[in-house]
């Protein structure tokens, strides 16, 4: 199924699921007196609750469950420190997606009318297929995907650069430090569904602008157990840079393959397709020598970036089992901007959904102290996101098996490239 029509099934989909309305909330039914918000929906005066959807089971949950705990820690530290705007405590409803569109809608319509907004709706295909419900009840939600489509609408709160703008800076990576030339072979490997097709978009607007040519494209369903005859037509094309757009689960399957086959490109993974565990697999000597991952920030550790002592030692206090994970900084990134949000809406006096989509128009420049590149919101027609990505090897020895080569490529590709308002 292309990308039009997986789109249109998914929102067919989650309009027949919806149960209709606005949730009982419009207009400015959360604006109180005195400038003080209101009892509504996910509000009783005193505490926000906020939806969680994410595959808390599932070969995805290795990355929702750590993303999960990075939304409830950076909660955490706002709760201690008094709550929203020093006043209002926030509580996170968790529900388990298992990664599957159509439980995502069932579990959007099961705690929509208790929540003031969704904190984290983890996939691209979820998202979608939440989208249409989320229009019609004009909630606010923070998508875990970084699809370019999320730009330009109103109901999402995205942070980070998009999987686009990632694929684009790869190119620049490899044309430029990566040993690449415009005559390289460059093939891609990707997902068959609407995730994929946002790094092959990218790969695509690099190819027009910096003068490669995409030799071969494979496709792949999420959870195929063979991957034999993508690799062998890899191989047979004589791929020199193969671009990889999976989960951690299908690209440890992948890579796998591929040492097996004594296939040795230049891999460079969208952000999604790794897991720590990879590092202390028996892969890793493969991995070391051959795959590259773009990603957002920096390596576990780094004091020279601002922002990650102050993770760390909150993860500490709040969640001392969880382990280094780039997804946990994802999910604490997504609460910061929703924390902000929230703050926004306060100070208008107003925790309505109306009062919120409100408020992410007013939404200036929110900085995620180099973790993530700042996110200028306001309208979304006039949304800018981070134009940046960070390159990194694979290293055993670092806390979660990368190590940073390049911090913060910006192409001027990257910077030229144009978000505009899909048709979804």
């Amino acid at each position: 199924m292309n990308r039009a029509a997986l789109t249109a099934a998914l929102a067919a989909l989650a309009l027949t699921a919806s149960c209709g309305g606005a949730g009982g909330d419009g207009g400015n039914a959360g604006a109180g007196a005195a400038g003080a918000p209101a009892a509504v929906p996910g509000f009783d005066g005193t505490t926000i609750r906020l939806g969680v959807l994410s595959p808390l089971s599932g070969p995805v949950a290795v990355i929702g469950q750590p993303l999960t705990t990075g939304n409830k820690v950076w909660f955490d530290q706002v709760n201690a420190d008094g709550g929203i705007a020093g006043k209002y405590k926030v509580e996170l409803v968790q529900e388990d997606t298992q990664y599957q569109p159509d439980v995502t809608v069932q579990q959007y319509n099961k705690i929509k009318g208790e929540v003031a907004a969704f904190t984290q709706v983890l996939g691209t295909p979820s998202t979608l297929a939440v989208l249409p419900l989320l229009r019609a009840d004009r909630i606010v939600a923070a998508p875990a995907s970084l699809d370019a489509l999320w730009v330009r609408e109103e109901n999402l709160l995205p942070v980070g650069a998009p999987y686009q703008i990632q694929a684009i800076n790869v190119m620049e990576h490899y044309l430029s430090d990566g040993g690449g030339s415009p005559q390289s072979v460059v093939c891609t490997m990707i997902q068959d569904d609407v995730y994929g097709e946002a790094g092959q978009a990218g790969i695509d607007f690099a190819a027009e602008r910096m003068g490669f040519a995409v030799a071969n494209t494979q496709r792949f369903k999420a959870g195929t157990e063979n991957y034999a005859g993508q690799i062998q037509a890899l191989a047979g094309e004589g791929c020199q840079m193969v671009f990889l757009v999976a989960t951690p689960t299908d690209a440890g399957k992948i890579w796998g393959t591929a040492a097996q086959a004594r296939f040795a490109p230049r891999w460079y993974g969208q952000s999604p397709s790794w897991v720590g565990a990879l590092a202390q697999s028996p892969l890793a000597p493969y991995l070391q020598a051959n795959v590259l991952l773009a990603a957002e920030g920096t390596e576990w550790g780094d004091t020279e970036v601002p922002g990650m002592q102050d993770m760390v030692s909150r993860m500490e206090r709040f969640a001392p089992q969880q382990q280094p994970d780039y997804y946990f900084a994802f999910g604490y990134n997504q609460a910061r901007a929703m924390t902000a949000l929230l703050e926004k809406a306060v100070e208008r006096g107003d925790l309505s959904r109306d009062g919120l989509l409100a408020a992410s128009r007013e939404l200036g420049a929110v900085a995620f102290d180099g973790l993530s590149g700042e996110y200028r919101y306001g309208p979304a027609e006039s949304r800018n996101p981070p134009r940046s990505t960070t390159i990194f090897r694979v290293d055993p020895a670092k806390p979660f098996g990368l190590a940073t080569v390049k911090y913060n490529i910006t192409s001027p590709a990257a910077s030229a490239y144009e978000f505009v308002k899909a048709d979804i």
